[in-house]
């Protein structure tokens, strides 16, 4: 759902994925969950769901980008900016291809909060 451009009918699929399984690893869960409220730009929920993703997986570089882009949306920028870092431990490429989103908006939303957060002008 999130790659279709629809983010809420995935937060509804994942909340009932998660009240399913409660059981389950919600570390991807709770970051997709996380991406589809930042599409929604509710960066405060959004900034809930991501940390709790990387708390579950804290070398996915993929997490760790959009929560530089949240933290950078909601003008935290000295946060955004550690994240940033911290990506560029994990992994060489800060933007890389985004499978999550195609909605052409959704992708420049995204890479506006990491610009953002890299210090470049958006």
């Amino acid at each position: 759902m999130l790659r279709a451009g629809d983010p809420d009918a995935a937060i509804e699929r994942l909340e009932t994925a998660l009240r399913l399984s409660p059981r389950a690893r919600v570390g991807q869960m709770s970051t997709f969950l996380g991406v589809a409220h930042f599409l929604k730009r509710r960066f405060d929920e959004a900034l809930r769901f991501l940390l709790r993703g990387i708390q579950e997986r804290p070398t996915a570089p993929t997490s760790h980008r959009w929560l530089a882009a949240c933290y950078a949306h909601l003008g935290r920028l000295a946060e955004a900016r550690e994240i940033i870092q911290r990506v560029r431990t994990l992994t060489p490429a800060v933007v890389s291809h985004m499978p999550l989103v195609d909605k052409p908006d959704h992708l420049e939303l995204f890479r506006s909060g990491l610009r953002l957060a890299a210090g470049e002008k958006t």
